[in-house]
């Protein structure tokens, strides 16, 4: 046993022995485990394989069982379960952690999730590799990693977002809704915000759209603010147009049109283009992909660009201009790109429409099959 030891200099001694009458002895022991803690044992998988549903993403997936870490003795001990790409574990990404217990169960979407943070690619079969580390206290000390075990594993994307068009006598398209209807720009970090900012033509209009070549859901307005739209099962009463109902409709020119659909609130304010100038050609390109042209909605706006059907595999892209200015930004899917901003991740391999704007520099990558 170990204990503390005091020490006291002559001048206190006289008033440690009288506060020796009222004091405790110290007797704790100071914190000792054993030198070489046994590593809990991680009982191999009953499959080899595993395909993850997508749509019953809450169904649990794996139940991992393991024998308790010994630490020499009784302590309350935390274990972390941690997936790697290789058996080396040398970026290992911990899914989740628990304290006492010697199984957890996991669920298809924590499953996917580990697998994406540990680098699978989605709809390819690879190896994850699982351990569980065990540790004491809330410092995490003394880990000590289990033995490895694996599975091979058919990841999904959920692409988690919503895209939307514009259809109406204001806009390119008219009042056709499957004829390359713009998309609308999402907030890079409110998924709820959308804009569009170009030229609509005098004396029209224009509603929103989901999905194009359906009428509904549609978007539009009662009263010149809100949002109010249909379902694609409840498709009447339609909305107004935008900005609002009748009468002369939108002079001709440029406009920011803002909606968010969490508040089912809109704008739409004029936007000055003056001094902007389009480049002659740009062209999306980056290790996802060779070089491929954009084309312009010119004469009706030449500063909206677009590529359709372009197949994207995991890495990054630019837009780049005839004068060599490359437009990028940090965030995937969508974003507002800058003049050497860097590279456009993209993590997932699809079928891609792309849209970007030289007005704002805002860009969508719309996956066609996810």
């Amino acid at each position: 046993m170990i204990k503390t030891i005091k020490k006291y200099s002559v001048l206190a001694f006289l008033g440690a022995f009288i506060l020796a009458f009222t004091s405790c002895d110290d007797n704790s022991e100071l914190f000792t485990i054993s030198s070489s803690p046994t590593a809990a044992n991680l009982a191999e998988l009953p499959f080899t394989q595993l395909q993850l549903d997508a749509v019953n993403t809450d169904n649990p997936a794996i139940t991992l069982n393991w024998t308790a870490a010994d630490y020499g003795r009784q302590a309350s001990i935390v274990y972390a379960i941690q997936f790697a790409n290789d058996a080396n574990f040398t970026s290992p990404t911990t899914t989740a952690t628990v304290t006492g217990q010697t199984t957890i169960t996991l669920s298809v979407s924590e499953i996917n999730s580990a697998a994406g943070s540990a680098g699978l690619n989605p709809f390819e079969w690879a190896d994850l590799y699982i351990r569980v580390v065990s540790s004491l206290g809330t410092q995490t000390s003394q880990e000590v990693p289990s033995n490895v075990v694996s599975v091979s594993v058919y990841p999904f994307f959920n692409y988690a977002f919503d895209d939307y068009f514009l259809v109406g006598d204001a806009t390119a398209p008219g009042w056709n809704n499957n004829s390359n209807n713009p998309a609308l720009f999402r907030d890079e970090t409110d998924s709820n915000v959308y804009y569009y900012t170009g030229r609509f033509s005098g004396g029209g209009h224009f509603k929103v759209l989901q999905t194009k070549g359906l009428w509904h859901p549609q978007w539009g307005t009662d009263d010149g603010a809100n949002v109010w739209n249909t379902t694609a099962t409840n498709t009447s009463p339609e909305p107004e147009r935008f900005p609002y109902g009748g009468g002369s409709g939108i002079p001709d020119g440029y406009y920011t049109f803002t909606i968010n659909f969490a508040t089912n609130t809109f704008t739409f304010a004029s936007f000055n283009e003056s001094g902007i100038t389009s480049p002659a050609s740009l062209t999306v390109e980056g290790s996802s992909t060779g070089a491929v042209a954009m084309t312009s909605l010119s004469p009706f706006d030449g500063h909206i660009w677009y590529a359709n059907n372009v197949r994207l595999t995991p890495g990054s892209v630019e837009f780049v201009t005839d004068g060599g200015a490359r437009w990028g930004s940090s965030t995937s899917f969508s974003g507002a790109a800058t003049d050497g901003g860097g590279a456009i991740p993209v993590v997932v391999e699809d079928d891609y429409d792309i849209w970007f704007n030289d007005l704002t520099g805002r860009y969508i990558l719309i996956p066609l099959n996810l």
